[in-house]
């Protein structure tokens, strides 16, 4: 069972909900609560000193014809018939009413001094906290308590806004008494509802300012991530199918490496046989026919044997340079891959008297020694192959270069050979081809064209850089 890959264990993987659509829950329910937060206490605030800023405006109307009615107090605890009257007239208009409904003025310990309520003129209450404040010196503002003694027996029951404001001494300023005014709320609950509604409104125009311009920063951020993500997983793709083609390469150049051995072992051997059958032979009959001339007799036998002796002699040496010459490789190494191609092309011309057609154009491209040695092989053994099965009919090589792959090939039209084409895998000169190219980490193909002809091509990885010169 093979091994499971990067990409297997990655699809294994449960896909994750986006970082986007992520900040968008998160980031969205973070948000509505701080925009809640923000605007209870933004609501709150301007609320507070809605009400403290008609409270100050409120005091200021009052104490303005108030105090100097009521400096009596600061002789007297209560006020005098005229102060009373006086009051009575100017808080008993239609307008002031309607505004301001009841108005007390309280004295410490409680003590009302006087009421629009007349009832509680002269009584004593517990002092409520905004008289304390205001008996203090400050202003202070907060809905009527309906539960007081005090409302429940002048008999109110509609809320209002209760304003406390001391009342000074002209010439000491000691607060001598405090006026607690009831303003009515209407007015104030209309304001109220206005800034409240402003202070929500700007508090959800900032809030959505913010979550916008944080999604868009995430939006941007997490397309980036997908991108480098998608480019990485092609990466990874692209490194795993090279792993696995350097891997199939690394055993087809091992298997190559090892058939090479053995091919080189037997070709060796083959080399030994022939010498062995071929001019070891001949040479031993030269040897007999050294003992032949030594014991003729006459002039002429010996003129025999030796004549016999030269053609024996002649014909091992005729066929040890014809087995040198299939050994020998020419000066490749500094030639270009045309003119190598073209010299093994006018050997084979020469040798077996065909035609062969090269169609190489000009390579200017870096070749090691080794690519050369191959490609002069494989055009050999091609040509050699063409020449036997194929009477060398239509022999043709082709190369070009495409993306730095080297692409060579042989091929006939087939003919009236006694062998008949060869299968891909016969004979040790195709073995040979194949390994010799494989070992290159190249990749060997045998075809069998239409016409009955066969084609051999070989392809192998070369530098990039361009010869010198």
């Amino acid at each position: 069972m093979a091994p499971s890959t990067w990409l297997d264990r990655q699809s294994a993987i449960p896909v994750t909900v986006s970082l986007t659509r992520q900040f968008a829950l998160t980031g969205s329910a973070i948000m509505v609560v701080a925009m809640i937060a923000a605007g209870l206490f933004t609501a709150e605030m301007v609320s507070k000193a809605t009400v403290e800023n008609t409270a100050s405006s409120t005091a200021l109307l009052i104490d303005s014809f108030l105090e100097p009615l009521v400096q009596g107090l600061t002789r007297e605890d209560l006020l005098s018939a005229n102060e009373t009257t006086e009051l009575n007239r100017l808080l008993g208009t239609d307008h002031f009413r309607e505004r301001f409904p009841h108005l007390e003025i309280w004295k410490e310990g409680g003590l009302i001094v006087y009421s629009t309520t007349p009832s509680l003129i002269g009584r004593r209450f517990n002092p409520p906290p905004g008289l304390v404040t205001a008996l203090a010196g400050d202003i202070s503002a907060q809905y009527a308590d309906l539960k007081a003694l005090e409302h429940r027996v002048s008999g109110r029951s509609q809320k209002y806004l209760e304003i406390y404001i001391p009342i000074r001494e002209e010439r000491s300023g000691r607060v001598v008494a405090v006026a607690e005014i009831h303003e009515s709320t209407a007015p104030l609950e209309v304001r109220l509802w206005w800034v409240r509604l402003k202070s929500w409104l700007a508090v959800v125009c900032a809030t959505s300012l913010i979550m916008l311009g944080l999604f868009g920063i995430v939006y941007r951020g997490n397309k980036l991530i997908l991108l480098q993500r998608r480019q990485l997983n092609e990466r990874l793709v692209e490194i795993e199918h090279t792993s696995r083609h350097n891997h199939i390469l690394k055993e087809r150049a091992q298997r190559a490496s090892g058939r090479v051995a053995e091919l080189t072992e037997n070709y060796l051997r083959r080399i030994g046989a022939d010498l062995h059958d071929g001019p070891a032979q001949l040479i031993g009959l030269a040897a007999l026919s050294v003992e032949h001339v030594r014991r003729a007799q006459t002039p002429t036998k010996r003129d025999e044997e030796l004549q016999l002796l030269n053609s024996v002699l002649s014909e091992a040496l005729r066929d040890i340079r014809t087995m040198s010459k299939g050994l020998m490789l020419p000066e490749v190494e500094d030639l270009p891959l045309p003119e190598v191609i073209k010299r093994m092309a006018l050997n084979h011309e020469r040798r077996t008297g065909t035609k062969v057609t090269v169609h190489c154009g000009t390579i200017s491209h870096t070749l090691t020694h080794g690519i050369k040695i191959c490609v002069y092989r494989f055009v050999q053994e091609g040509l050699n192959n063409a020449f036997r099965h194929a009477d060398g009919n239509g022999q043709v090589v082709m190369c070009r270069i495409d993306d730095s792959v080297l692409y060579l090939a042989v091929q006939d039209d087939g003919g009236t050979g006694v062998s008949g084409p060869a299968p891909p895998d016969s004979g040790l000169g195709l073995v040979g081809m194949r390994e010799r190219v494989e070992s290159l980490g190249g990749v060997f193909r045998v075809s069998h064209l239409p016409n009955g002809g066969s084609r051999f091509e070989m392809s192998v990885v070369i530098s990039e850089e361009p010869q010198d010169g």
